[in-house]
């Protein structure tokens, strides 16, 4: 009965270890991109920096906040000399100074210190961690764009290894098949023992090129996987590509809409805060303070409740010769900016140019993919009628068969391609919106 027991139970947990390791997922386009873009890894790790920049830029507004520090001592002393010139009130008190042998003191300190003015030091430090924050950001959401089209990259391959699979299998069919006819049409001694092995070394290669699809669709899977944060066991479902692409509907885009741009703009802007902070060593800082002091020295003095309060002002001397340097060369930065967004604008000037040719060289491949294919299949039905009168021999059938599978493979392929460059132009374009 515990063996009955044992055996049912272990059926159920083979069962459901096997549901889990046979997981499948149903994928399109937009759900590809999406995933990428919000759970792959990489995209995490840029969402985590862009999160580090804003915390650097929280902290940098603390700077307004006043500094106030609260200190204690205490020294064990010998005995000093202690000769005080005060004069006496009283000639009892004379040569009291020396019978005082204090051996300790105590010092306690509260001090606060407010910032009123530092020549727009701390005001254009925040504004550029502002600025870097807010660069992190655009160039953040730049990286993970690229990002979900190499993804797409990688579905559209997976589409076309799920496609040629499923096209050579059919071949494979019909190929048994017909090894099947040759064989019997052999034997009755309608056709050579050559025109059989023909037919089966065609068979043999279909069945080699399907092994080589079907591993080209494993290795895709799992690097898809891994890239979209899926587990490494889902196995997608078979890709359905939509056949309407509203190609026609993508403008010429604006060179601003792309977040390359918009970081690099952003950047801009920290050089010039930079700029800002650097001059502001040229300036005085002026501040508040404030504070409170305890003292306390056995036998000699305690005083407390001692408060002070006013103003300071502080200026380096030495920034008039060492802070010039510096200020060139944060100018320096803003020039290297400058030459990198002019490079970068000229970058997706190309990057456009050439992604709307081969959208264009997409769809006339397309158009002719078509073509072709209804040519193959029209050379493979009249070489087969010709083959069955006996006008056509076997070498004519079994080119026109490989002839007809390759064109399919290659609509199937044209079609991916299609779609390939068509997201690739709206990323060009800065018109891919990700949601």
């Amino acid at each position: 009965m515990k063996i009955k027991h044992w055996t049912i139970a272990s059926s159920i947990i083979m069962s459901s270890f096997s549901i889990h390791a046979q997981e499948r997922k149903h994928l399109d386009i937009e759900e590809v991109l999406h995933l990428a873009f919000t759970q792959s890894n990489q995209a995490k790790a840029l969402d985590a920096s862009v999160q580090t920049k804003h915390l650097q830029y929280e902290a940098a507004k603390d700077n307004y906040l006043p500094e106030t520090k609260l200190s204690g001592t205490y020294l064990a002393l010998n005995t000093p000399n202690i000769d005080f010139k005060a004069k006496e009130s009283s000639s009892d008190n004379s040569g009291s100074g020396s019978e005082i042998a204090p051996n300790q003191l105590m010092l306690g300190q509260l001090s606060v210190n407010m910032p009123i003015y530092a020549g727009g030091k701390i005001r254009n430090s925040v504004k550029t961690a502002e600025d870097t924050w807010k660069a992190a950001e655009l160039n953040s959401v730049a990286s993970k764009q690229n990002l979900s089209v190499q993804a797409l990259h990688l579905y559209l391959a997976l589409y076309k290894a799920q496609q040629t699979t499923s096209l050579i299998a059919e071949n494979i069919k019909k190929s048994e098949q017909q090894v099947k006819d040759f064989k019997a049409m052999e034997e009755n001694g309608l056709i050579a023992r050559n025109d059989l092995l023909k037919a089966e070394l065609q068979l043999s290669d279909y069945k080699v090129s399907y092994q080589e699809a079907a591993k080209n669709v494993k290795v895709l899977n799992y690097q898809l996987n891994t890239l979209l944060g899926l587990n490494s066991n889902t196995e997608l479902d078979e890709i359905k590509l939509t056949k309407e692409l509203l190609i026609s509907n993508i403008s010429d885009g604006n060179l601003k809409d792309r977040y390359e741009i918009k970081a690099l703009e952003a950047q801009k802007e920290v050089a010039e805060d930079q700029i800002k902070v650097t001059k502001s060593a040229y300036k005085p800082t002026l501040f508040a303070t404030a504070g409170y002091a305890a003292i306390h020295v056995p036998s000699v003095v305690t005083v407390t409740n001692a408060l002070n309060a006013g103003v300071g002002l502080s200026y380096d001397l030495g920034s008039l010769y060492k802070n010039k340097k510096k200020v060139n060369v944060a100018k320096q930065n803003l020039v290297e900016v400058e030459r990198n967004l002019a490079v970068t604008e000229d970058n997706i000037k190309n990057q456009i140019q050439e992604a709307q040719q081969e959208v264009a060289l997409a769809q006339e491949k397309n158009k002719l993919h078509h073509q072709a294919l209804d040519q193959a299949n029209e050379n493979y039905r009249i070489v087969k009628d010709k083959y069955e009168n006996g006008v056509a021999d076997t070498d004519d059938l079994l080119t026109a068969d490989v002839q007809q599978l390759q064109s399919k493979i290659s609509l199937a392929m044209g079609e991916a391609d299609l779609v390939e460059t068509y997201y690739n132009l709206l990323l060009a374009n800065g018109q891919l919106n990700i949601q």
